[in-house]
């Protein structure tokens, strides 16, 4: 072998062992098409909408405001331009924007605020023992024959009695205080709230009650998961329905013999012939109606959440 060969040789296994002795680099597979980076930020899947579609929803919450707001607009501009047209004498019947002075002037004085404290403070008292009264008196009714076979006679002689024809034998009885006003606005709450509830237990769907009954549930147990969230919205109906008959009749019952409250500011403003306060005082008793409904829809709606609803 020649030196120049042997050269070769040993230049050829010297570049070969150099060759594999370097390391290759490792491909990296390439990323999927919508895959992020590693170290990327992850795009956020709740979205904030757009500008566009806040537009969107602010314009459709200001079409539904203005539908349900146009009857009482319409009714205020009524009340506002007859009178100032002849179309009604504005002795009896004033222009809204008098009202609303008369109105804010006793705001701003304090009666507004003693009389409606008064008022409600009746209100909520007796509504509140009506409640407690006649929704558990109800559930007994409905759910067991015998009591309401023993019950029934005396409940239809009262509930065809009207309160306000009542409400002479209970000033005669009770005295023209607080017990009055407060019994007489019991007796007018109890009758919806009981004639409700006790429907509502009545017609409780009877297959939920097989279905109940074949699970083996105690009394208790069928009375508590299935009668009661059954019954909450008939039940509510008749509540809310009581709500406004214990403002009504209060106010009635507030005319006579009262020295304070609602129904004495719209009778004493009659008397006086300050009609713009007695408008204030029957658009006070009107907002506190409303208030105290939707106060109701909202209690009715948490405890009937479990409903699902209708579709359409």
């Amino acid at each position: 072998m020649s030196p120049t060969t042997g050269t070769a040789t040993d230049k050829t296994t010297a570049s070969g062992s150099e060759s594999a002795a370097e390391p290759v680099p490792a491909l990296s597979p390439a990323p999927f098409a919508g895959s992020a980076a590693p170290g990327a930020a992850k795009p956020d899947a709740r979205r904030a909408p757009s500008l566009p579609a806040r537009i969107r929803r602010l314009s459709y919450l200001l079409l539904v405001g203005a539908t349900k707001s146009a009857a009482i607009v319409a009714l205020l501009l009524l009340w506002e331009t007859a009178p100032r047209l002849g179309l009604v004498d504005r002795t009896f019947l004033p222009p809204f924007s008098e009202v609303a002075r008369a109105w804010w002037e006793l705001a701003a004085d304090g009666q507004l605020t003693d009389n409606a404290r008064a008022s409600l403070a009746r209100s909520f008292s007796g509504f509140g023992l009506a409640v407690a009264v006649a929704v558990p008196l109800g559930l007994l009714i409905g759910w067991y024959r015998p009591v309401a076979d023993l019950l029934g006679p005396l409940l239809e002689v009262f509930r065809n009695t009207a309160a306000l024809a009542l409400l002479p034998v209970f000033v005669l009885l009770l005295g023209i205080g607080e017990t009055s006003k407060i019994s007489i606005v019991v007796y007018a709450c109890t009758w919806p709230i009981l004639l409700n509830t006790i429907s509502a237990v009545r017609n409780v769907d009877p297959t939920l009650l097989k279905l109940a009954k074949s699970m083996d549930l105690s009394a208790p147990r069928l009375f508590q998961k299935v009668i009661l969230p059954a019954s909450v919205p008939v039940m509510f109906t008749g509540i809310r329905l009581a709500g406004a008959v214990s403002i009504l009749v209060l106010v009635a019952a507030e005319m006579i013999g009262a020295k304070a409250g609602l129904g004495y500011l719209i009778n004493a403003s009659q008397y006086n012939f300050a009609i713009p306060q007695m408008y204030a005082g029957i658009i006070t008793i009107s907002a506190i109606g409303v208030a105290f409904n939707q106060f109701l829809v909202a209690v009715e709606r948490r405890l009937s959440s479990w409903r699902v609803p209708a579709e359409g």
